[in-house]
C-alpha cells in the first residue's frame, strides 16, 4: 500500500538516453521509490527503489543547467526543468532518500523481516502499544500540572478575595473605629509566598518526539530542511542549526490539516493580519501523527489524501486489540500442538511443516514479551492512579471556582454600596 501513496510529483524533464533528447513528464516520489511518466505517451520512463540510490546531486551541464542527477547502481538520471525549482526538488528527494537508509525498511530490513516469526510480529506489536501508552502518559502528567497550576491560581485568588474582603471592612467601618489598624497587617504576611511556586511548573518538559522535517512557509519555492518538536504543551519548528523558526503552543494552533500520512500543514489565524502557515513534509511524519491527533484531535482535519490513514487508525484500541488477539491465538496453535497435524492428516507437507516451525515462541520471544508486559502493567496502573488524582482535582477546582465566584460576586456588591 505504501506504493501507492504519492508523496509529491513535479513537472520537469527527463533525458532519455537511448533516443539521446529530452522528455517531459511528471517525476513523482513515494514513500519507498522515485517514477517519471512522459506526458505524451504516459509510459513509465523511470521506476526505482529508493534504496537502490547511490547518489543524488545537482549538476550542470553545457546544453541544459540547474539539473539533478539521480545515481541509481551504475545508471545516472539527468532531469532539468524542474518545478517550482531544482532546490525545492532536491531538498524532498535528499530527505526520503536519507531517511529510507537509515530505516529498518531498507533492502536489508526487508529480506530479515520476511524471515520475522509470530513472536517477533507480537513483539513489534506491544512495543507500539507501550511507545503510545508513554506518550498518554506524557502529555497526561503534563496535564495534571495544569491542574496544580490552576489550583494554586484559585488559592491565589481566594488569598486574595480574604485581603479584599478586609480592605472593604475597614472602608465600611466607621473612621472612629478601634480596631483598624489590626486588619491591615494579616494579609501582608501571606502574599510573598504565593508567587514562588507558580513560576515553577514550565522549567522543564518533555519532547514527546523529534523528527526531521522538509519546512514549507508561504510560497512552494521557499523550502529548507529543519525539524519539528512535539511537547506536551504545543510544537516548535526549527532549522537544521536547531534555531527556533516558530512555536506554536496549543491555544494558538487553529487547526492542522494532514494532506497526506507524510505531509501536514499547522496554521494560526489573526484577524488583521496574514494567517501564520507552516507545511511540514516528512518521511517520519505517520510516528507524530497519532501524537497530533491526541493532542489536537478538535483542531485535525484529514484531508481526501490521508483518508486511508484515517480509516487504518480508527479505534487504535480495539484494532490494536483484535490484531494483538489474532496474533496471540496463531502463536497458541503453534505453541500447544507443534507437533500435531494440520487438518487431521499424517502427512505434512514440507511447507506446512516451515509454516509451524516460524508459529513457535522461542524462550528469548517469550522472555522479551514478559517485559513488555510488565512494563504495559505498570504503565496502565500509574496512569489509572494519575487519572483518579485529576479527577479529585477536578471536584477541588470546580468547588474553589463556585466559592471563588460567589465572593466576587459579595464582593462586588459591597464595593457598589460604597460608592
Amino acid at each position: 500500500m505504501n506504493e501507492d501513496i504519492r508523496i509529491h510529483s513535479w513537472p520537469c524533464s527527463y533525458y532519455l538516453d537511448t533516443s539521446k533528447q529530452w522528455v517531459s513528464g511528471r517525476l513523482v516520489l513515494t514513500p519507498v521509490a522515485i517514477k517519471f511518466t512522459a506526458d505524451k505517451t504516459g509510459e513509465l520512463l523511470v521506476n526505482f527503489h529508493l534504496s537502490s540510490i547511490s547518489e543524488i546531486k545537482k549538476e550542470s551541464s553545457n546544453l541544459i543547467f540547474s539539473s539533478l542527477t539521480i545515481l541509481e547502481k551504475n545508471t545516472k538520471h539527468w532531469f532539468s526543468s524542474l518545478q517550482p525549482n531544482r532546490n525545492v526538488v532536491y531538498n524532498i528527494l535528499e530527505h526520503f532518500w536519507r531517511e529510507q537508509l537509515l530505516s529498518s525498511q531498507g533492502a536489508g530490513a526487508e529480506a530479515a523481516a520476511l524471515q520475522s516469526t509470530k513472536g517477533k510480529e507480537l513483539t513489534g506489536l506491544l512495543t507500539g502499544s507501550q511507545k503510545q501508552l508513554e506518550d498518554t502518559a506524557k502529555v497526561l502528567h503534563y496535564q495534571g500540572e495544569q491542574f496544580d497550576n490552576i489550583m494554586r491560581g484559585l488559592n491565589k485568588i481566594e488569598g486574595d478575595m480574604d485581603v479584599a474582603d478586609r480592605l472593604l471592612t475597614e472602608l465600611e467601618s466607621p473612621s472612629w473605629w478601634p480596631f483598624s489598624s489590626k486588619l491591615w497587617k494579616a494579609p501582608l504576611e501571606s502574599k510573598p509566598k504565593e508567587t514562588a511556586t507558580v513560576s515553577d511548573s514550565k522549567n522543564q518538559e518533555g519532547i514527546l518526539i523529534r523528527i526531521p522535517v522538509i519546512i514549507t512557509h508561504r510560497t512552494d519555492s521557499n523550502v529548507k530542511p529543519g525539524k519539528l518538536t512535539l511537547f506536551a504543551s504545543g510544537l516548535e519548528i526549527s532549522d537544521c542549526n536547531s534555531q527556533v523558526i516558530h512555536r506554536f503552543e496549543s491555544k494558538d494552533v487553529d487547526d492542522i490539516r494532514v494532506h497526506t500520512p507524510y505531509e501536514i500543514s499547522v496554521r494560526q489565524r489573526f484577524i488583521g493580519k496574514p494567517d501564520t502557515s507552516y507545511r511540514l513534509l516528512s518521511a517520519k511524519m505517520p510516528e507524530a501523527i497519532p501524537i497530533l491527533e491526541m493532542q489536537f484531535s478538535k483542531k485535525m482535519q484529514f484531508l481526501e489524501g490521508a483518508l486511508g490513514f484515517v480509516g487504518a487508525r480508527k479505534s487504535p484500541q480495539v484494532d490494536l486489540g483484535t490484531s494483538i488477539w489474532q496474533a496471540a491465538t496463531g502463536l497458541l496453535g503453534g505453541v500447544v500442538q507443534p507437533g500435531s497435524p494440520l487438518g487431521g492428516r499424517e502427512g505434512m507437507d514440507n511447507d506446512q511443516v516451515q509454516l509451524q516451525k516460524q508459529e513457535k515462541i522461542s524462550q528469548e520471544e517469550a522472555n522479551e514479551l514478559k517485559q513488555i508486559l510488565k512494563k504495559l502493567k505498570g504503565l496502565a496502573l500509574e496512569t489509572e492512579a494519575e487519572l483518579e488524582r485529576q479527577d479529585e482535582a477536578l471536584d477541588s477546582i470546580t468547588t474553589s471556582v463556585d466559592r471563588a465566584t460567589l465572593n466576587i460576586d459579595k464582593q462586588n456588591r459591597r464595593i457598589k454600596k460604597l460608592t
